[in-house]
C-alpha cells in the first residue's frame, strides 16, 4: 500500500522548523520615558583628550561618498558653521581618517532639526558607527514611536536602550560612549549614557579590533554634531 501522508508529515516539519526560528527572534519591551539630565550646555573636553572636532575645524575627516554621487574624492562636503557640523543630504557619511577610538571614553554632542518632518525612521535619523561595533543609532525619538531596537540610544537591531532619555527636537543632547577593547580572544563591552542617563549598560561583542575609525551617518536628515572628543584609557 502506497504511504500518502508523507507531504503532510513534511508540512508539519517545516512548520515546526519556522515556529522555532520565530521563537528564537527576541521580542523588546518599549524603553520607558526618563527625564533627561544634560541641559544642553558644552562639556569641556578632560585633561588627555584627543579633540576630534572643536566646531571649527574638520581637517580629520574625510567624506565618503555615495555610489550615486557624481563627486567620489573625498573631499569633506558636510556644513561647517556655528560651532557645528551638520549633515548635508546625499552626501554621504563621513569618517575620521586614522582609527584612533580605542579603549577609552568618547563624547559626542547632536541635534535634531528643530522643525520635525516625517515619523518613525524618517525623523531626524543618523548613526554613529565606531570600529569593532554595531551603529549606536541617532534618532527624534522624543514623542516618536517606531521599532525599539531602533530608536534613539539602540545599537541597531541589536539592543535597545534600557531607557528613552531624549530631549526635545532641536536641543542638543549628548551620548557618552565608554569602550573597553578585547585584550584577548574575550569580548570588547561597551556602556552608553545619553543625556546622562544609562541606555547601554556592558554590552558585550566579539572580536579583537583594537582601535577603530569614527564614521558620522548621512541618513537623508540634516543632523547637526559637535564637541567630539575621545579620551583614551590609561
Amino acid at each position: 500500500m502506497k504511504f500518502t501522508f508523507i507531504p503532510f508529515f513534511s508540512f508539519l516539519l517545516l512548520l515546526s522548523s519556522v515556529n522555532a526560528s520565530e521563537a528564537t527572534e527576541k521580542v523588546w519591551t518599549e524603553p520607558v520615558v526618563v527625564e533627561p539630565k544634560y541641559d544642553g550646555v558644552p562639556v569641556a573636553a578632560p585633561a588627555g583628550a584627543v579633540i576630534l572636532f572643536d566646531g571649527v575645524d574638520a581637517s580629520k575627516w574625510k567624506q565618503l561618498p555615495r555610489k550615486e554621487d557624481a563627486d567620489q574624492t573625498d573631499r569633506f562636503r558636510w556644513k561647517v558653521e556655528n560651532g557645528y557640523m551638520e549633515v548635508v543630504p546625499r552626501s554621504g557619511m563621513i569618517s575620521l581618517l586614522q582609527p584612533v577610538i580605542t579603549s577609552g571614553h568618547l563624547h559626542i554632542e547632536w541635534a535634531t532639526p528643530a522643525e520635525v518632518k516625517g515619523n518613525g525612521q524618517g525623523r531626524g535619523n543618523s548613526g554613529i558607527f565606531i570600529g569593532g561595533f554595531p551603529e549606536l543609532q541617532v534618532l527624534d525619538s522624543y514623542e516618536n514611536k517606531t521599532y525599539f531596537d531602533g530608536q534613539a540610544g539602540a545599537f541597531y537591531k541589536h539592543r535597545p536602550p534600557l531607557v528613552n532619555a531624549c530631549r526635545n527636537p532641536g536641543e542638543w543632547q549628548c551620548y557618552d560612549i565608554h569602550i573597553e577593547r578585547a585584550k584577548t580572544a574575550g569580548p570588547s563591552v561597551v556602556t552608553v549614557y545619553q543625556n546622562n542617563v544609562l541606555v547601554q549598560d556592558h554590552e558585550k561583542f566579539p572580536g579583537e579590533v583594537k582601535a577603530g575609525l569614527l564614521q558620522l551617518q548621512d541618513h537623508l536628515n540634516p543632523v547637526r554634531f559637535r564637541n567630539i572628543w575621545f579620551k583614551p584609557a590609561p
